[in-house]
């Protein structure tokens, strides 16, 4: 596949598969789940407590990584309390707010194990979810398993946006997945190799699957369950995170067009190692 027709507008139908709806959990032998956290200070001991009790059934070994992303409440000290308790709990902090995707970006350089897996740090995914992408994952023959909402559980403004922005993803980029920014995906460290994302915020994912694709990467489908946020406040739809996202949309959307293997090559290593 060269980069300019990995760049296109048609969707290469051997990269994304179609959906999934496995929900058996497949216990895998080594899993880093992590998770971004901005002013999520009611969220963190529930989603921590959990993870600690629901990843033994979905992982032989496993670690939990907490991406403090530059929080103003009691999120940082939270986190530094849930590591110090629990080996298998670490936290990292950004010292400013630095947007989703850098968060993004530091959990999947945190990560130590061959799977990785996230959601958010909000509690509308559940951990035990994860094992349908396991699950998918031990079929074989796939490097990335992203989760689509089967109902999504949020105000309407956020979900007519998001239907726009993939329609957009679709069009402009061949970017044929159900749920681009779905928080809850699972990827084979292996697959992430390479790959440099530019953006720092609500592009990232989008970003990501996009250059994943054009590489060659293989990237299936499977339903999870969306629940309604009960505690702290989304910041999505701000003015300033969907500026954000269409400025890095139109940016790697015109490099592509102008030089597409420079474009895919754009931006940091998703793994910190080059």
């Amino acid at each position: 596949m060269t980069a300019a027709g990995a760049a296109g507008q048609t969707a290469a139908p051997s990269t994304v598969a179609a959906p999934g709806t496995a929900t058996a959990a497949a216990r895998v032998p080594a899993l880093s789940y992590f998770f971004p956290a901005h002013n999520e200070e009611a969220n963190l001991r529930g989603l921590v407590d959990e993870a600690l009790a629901t990843l033994p059934t979905l992982a032989e070994a496993f670690e939990v990584v907490i991406v403090d992303d530059g929080s103003r409440d009691a999120t940082p000290q939270i986190a530094d309390e849930l590591a110090a308790a629990d080996p298998r709990v670490r936290a990292a902090h950004h010292p400013r707010n630095l947007g989703y995707g850098a968060a993004l970006r530091t959990g999947f350089g945190a990560a130590r194990h061959e799977l990785i897996a996230f959601t958010d740090g909000d509690r509308q995914f559940r951990v035990a979810d994860i094992g349908r992408l396991t699950a998918r994952f031990a079929e074989g023959g796939a490097d990335v398993v992203v989760g689509y909402r089967i109902k999504r559980a949020d105000p309407l403004v956020r979900t007519l946006y998001a239907k726009a922005y993939r329609l957009a993803n679709r069009i402009f980029f061949g970017l044929r997945v159900t749920d681009v920014d779905c928080a809850c995906k699972l990827f084979r460290r292996d697959a992430l190799t390479g790959i440099n994302v530019e953006s720092g915020g609500a592009f990232f994912s989008a970003e990501l699957l996009i250059k994943l694709r054009a590489s060659g990467r293989t990237v299936v489908e499977v339903g999870v369950p969306h629940y309604p946020r009960t505690a702290g406040s989304p910041t999505g739809a701000k003015p300033q995170v969907v500026f954000r996202a269409m400025r890095d949309f139109w940016r790697l959307r015109l490099r592509l067009w102008a030089a597409p293997r420079r474009a895919l090559s754009r931006g940091e290593p998703i793994l910190g190692d080059g």
